[in-house]
């Protein structure tokens, strides 16, 4: 008796959306849609640097929020959502709205 071994076609990698935008302070922040990592960043290009390391350089998964953005997930994540639906810039010059 004969098995045929049926290969499962490869996952595709999701690349995790990041927010970055400032603070109430007017830090630079980065932090993953669902707050599962992030950071506090001196100026934008960092953040950006940041956030692309993180997502596997997917620049079309970082969205610049003109909003506050919290490094604490709760309020931040309904700004961030919120923000997806109006004007987002994309780091390479792109607009997703």
């Amino acid at each position: 008796m004969m098995m045929k071994l049926v290969q499962r076609p490869p996952r595709r990698h999701i690349a995790p959306i990041v927010f970055v935008g400032r603070d109430r302070h007017g830090n630079w922040v980065a932090r993953e849609q669902n707050g599962i990592f992030g950071g506090i960043f001196v100026n934008r290009a960092q953040a950006f640097k940041y956030a692309l390391a993180k997502n596997g350089d997917h620049p079309e998964s970082v969205i610049e929020v003109s909003r506050e953005i919290e490094l604490d997930g709760s309020a931040s994540r309904q700004l961030a959502e919120n923000e997806m639906f109006g004007a987002t810039h994309r780091p390479d010059g792109g607009s997703t709205g």
